[in-house]
Formats: structure tokens, sequence, C-alpha cells
């Protein structure tokens, strides 16, 4: 093991002991001033992160993974993502600072940010990052002046109308401008060696990827005529990280794999890279946050009051986060939260209409609503899987506040797994059930896969 973790940055627990037990165990045991200074309490499975990385090199083994710090900057995350030997794609100095605090050599960090700060790029030249995005003639310059031993990757634009999040509309070039930015750019003196696209996450369509692959061949094209030394295609991110998403990993990584055979094969000299952040954390993570108030609504009664009225009231509930903390995936996903009760409610327990509200006084921070619930009473918990993904901020993690406390834990199974190198292959129907912590592997079954990938340097 290359020793970025040990058995001390996480609780250890034994097979069938899920998530919802650690959770339980947290939340029961928090002083009523704990509560006020904790928001929210996470539970990590890091197994389930191991679990994902060596589904990753089963379906794409010609591909070198990178974690995308922004997705999910905490510390174990970055750990167990770093002793599997993943580079890190960071868009800003934090993100580098983070990443190199645990150890991480500049060799395995890119700068993936068209769009950077002097500051940053001088950052980066002062710490050794030398593999850099640029996407247009202002980016350039910058990097000329400020970091000129730099090498370049140009980000280039990509179909992704259809996506959750449409990245193009703010970077990537267009194919019509790629030969000139490689012209000033040799002009400049300054090394392209290589491409990369971003789909955004939630792509519905998987012959995007084949689209964006054909595209970056001509830029390599383009590139070779110019002189330019061209030998690293980076293929983004937007792989899901949920078994439910519209379009499965194993489809999407079908249709890269022949493309890359079709216009990169083997043999053509060509890095593959990907920049992965939501399929390895969002299932990882499930967090339990308090109700710190609550109020019962009647519905309006034709401009009369009727306090006797048998009419069904709504119940608001605010809880101790919301859209502009840990929910903020219901306004940049346009997700709607599903909660579950930490007490579950009896057959016979009458349900009321009920929304939840995060503490800002403002009509936005909305977290839910048209959920049917018990009657619950402050202090009261409700627990949300699927919370790993754009949930806590670098800023925290670098001294700032903190509203949440993080546990960590790994099977005995899937440390034993990652220190041998090698995981037991899980049954994939039950992927995605409130399952016990990294359980469900056949230890008799095994992946089919050569040593942990360990990107060398990528200069």
């Amino acid at each position: 093991m290359a020793g970025y973790l040990s058995e001390s940055d996480f609780v250890m627990v034994e097979e069938g002991f899920s998530t919802r037990d650690l959770l339980e165990e947290l939340t029961l045991g928090a002083s009523q001033a704990t509560t006020g200074k904790v928001a929210a309490f996470f539970v990590a499975d890091l197994g389930a992160i191991v679990r994902k990385h060596f589904c990753f090199l089963k379906y794409l083994p010609r591909v070198r993974p990178f974690y995308a710090v922004k997705c999910n900057s905490s510390l174990g995350v970055l750990k167990v993502l770093a002793e599997l030997g993943l580079g890190f794609s960071c868009a800003n100095k934090a993100e580098m600072e983070l990443v190199q605090h645990i150890g991480v050599p500049a060799s395995k960090i890119i700068c993936a940010n068209p769009c950077k700060q002097i500051a940053q790029i001088k950052y980066a030249a002062k710490h050794g990052v030398r593999l850099l995005s640029f996407d247009n003639e202002v980016e350039l310059a910058k990097v000329v002046k400020s970091h000129p031993s730099a090498k370049m990757v140009l980000c280039i634009a990509t179909q992704d109308s259809h996506s959750l999040s449409h990245l193009s509309l703010r970077f990537g070039a267009s194919l019509k401008s790629c030969r000139h930015l490689l012209e000033n750019a040799k002009k400049s003196h300054v090394e392209v060696v290589g491409v990369s696209f971003h789909l955004g996450s939630g792509c519905p369509d998987p012959q995007a990827y084949a689209q964006s692959i054909a595209d970056a061949r001509l830029v390599f094209q383009m590139g070779a005529e110019l002189g330019h030394t061209m030998n690293i295609l980076d293929l983004g991110g937007g792989f899901p990280g949920l078994e439910g998403a519209k379009v499965r990993f194993e489809e999407i990584a079908s249709v890269i794999n022949s493309a890359l055979d079709l216009y990169f094969p083997e043999g053509c000299g060509v890095d593959i890279l990907a920049k992965l952040g939501r399929y390895y954390v969002s299932s990882a993570f499930t967090v339990a946050v308090s109700i710190v108030a609550k109020k019962e609504v009647l519905p309006e009664q034709s401009g009369r009051e009727d306090e006797t009225s048998s009419a069904p009231k709504t119940i608001v509930y605010h809880l101790d986060e919301g859209v502009y903390g840990i929910f903020n995936s219901v306004l940049f996903d346009n997700t709607c939260p599903t909660p579950t009760l930490q007490k579950k409610p009896s057959a016979d327990q009458r349900l009321y209409s009920s929304s939840l509200w995060g503490p800002a006084v403002d009509g936005c921070d909305r977290v839910a609503e048209g959920l049917w619930l018990p009657k619950l009473h402050i202090g009261d918990w409700l627990v949300f899987d699927n919370m790993g993904a754009y949930t806590m901020d670098t800023k925290s993690l670098l001294g700032g506040t903190q509203a949440y406390r993080i546990t960590y834990a790994m099977s005995r199974l899937a440390w034993e797994a990652l220190r041998g190198q090698l995981l037991p292959e899980e049954d994939q129907d039950t992927e995605d059930v409130c399952k016990p912590l990294s359980c469900g592997w056949e230890i008799t079954d095994t992946l089919c896969v050569g040593p942990v990938f360990t990107p060398a340097s990528i200069m």
C-alpha cells in the first residue's frame, strides 16, 4: 500500500453492519450542545468507493481514472482514491493544495479548469503541476506569461444539449477555432499535448461520447499537422454514480470502448484519461439531518376561517441544512430528495402532506415537497441516501466553518481487498439497495483484473 489511508482514518466494521446503524449511534449519542453545532451527520462507506473503482477497471480497462476533487473533497475520499492510485483533477488552488497536503505528487494532478485565475496558474507553476487546460486565446496568453513550462490540453466543445448541465455553454473551443488556437500555441512555443472534453452530468445519449471522441481525433490530426506531439485524450466526466440512472455506466463504457478502438486503437501512443466525480462518491454517502422547527398549516377556507374544519392539514418542517448547503442538488440538479425516517412508523400511523425547508428565511430554501409523512417532532432525524456528490466544499475542509460531521467506515473485507489489491465481485442486482457496508460480495468470485492501476507521471 502507498500509505495514504490507514486504519485510524475510518471505523472498521464487520459485514452486515449498515450505514444506518452507524447513523443511529451518532444521532442518538449527540448531546443537545453537539446537535446545535453539527447540522448533519454523514456516514461514508469507503468500501463502496473501492468497489466502484474495480468496476471501472473492469469496464474501461484502457482508461486511467482521475478524480474530480470539486465533487467531494473530504479527506477520507481523497485518501482512499489516492491509495487506489488515481490521479486528481483540480479546479483551483485550494483543491491542488488539499491534494498535495495528503502527499499526492504533482505528476498526478491536472489543473483542469480552462478559466483560471493568474494566481492559480502561478501556484501550479511553483508547485510542479504542469498539465493545464485551455479553450481560448486569453487563457493561453495567461499561461504563456505565468507558467511557460506548462503542457496544455485543449478543451473542445461537445454536443451536451440533453445533459443536466450544459458545460459547452461556457467551456470548450469549437472545432472551427481549434486550428487557430493550436497555431497560436505553436507561435508562443507552448506545448499542446492533448485534447479533452466534458459532456456534463446526466447525459442521456452514450453516442455523444463517440461523437466527441471522433471530434478529438480531428483535433489530433490538426495538432500533428502543426507540429504538436499530442498523446493525451481526456474523456472528461459525466459518468452516472447511481444504479437508477437513465443510462447505465456499462452502456456508456461499451460505446466508449468501441469509439476508442476505431479512433484511438491500442498501440497508437495516446494515453486515455477520464475525470470522474459522481461515479465514485454519489452512493457512498448517507446523511442524517435533524428537524429544528415545524408548523401546521390549514388549507384556506373560501375566505373564512373555520378552526373546527376536518380538512387535511399540511405540515412544514424546517431542517438544519438546506439548498444553500448539503441539499444544493435541489437547485443545480433539479432533484427532490426523499427522506426515510430513523424510526419506522407503524402501519396504522396517519400520514400528512409534508414539505421540508432549510434554515434560510427565503422562499427558495425548499428541500422537498409533496411528501407523505407521519407527524414528526423537533429533534427527530431524517435520513437521506446517495448524498456523496456536491454536498460539501473544500473551504470547510481547509479550516473554515464545517456544519457537518463525517464518519468514514469500511468493512474488514473491503480493507483486506484494498490492501491485497483484489476485490471480490458484488452481485449487481443489489447495487443500490439499502445495504450493509460493503456487503454482498461473493468471496469465491473475483474480478479478472491485473494489479490496481497506479498512474505513472503524466508528463
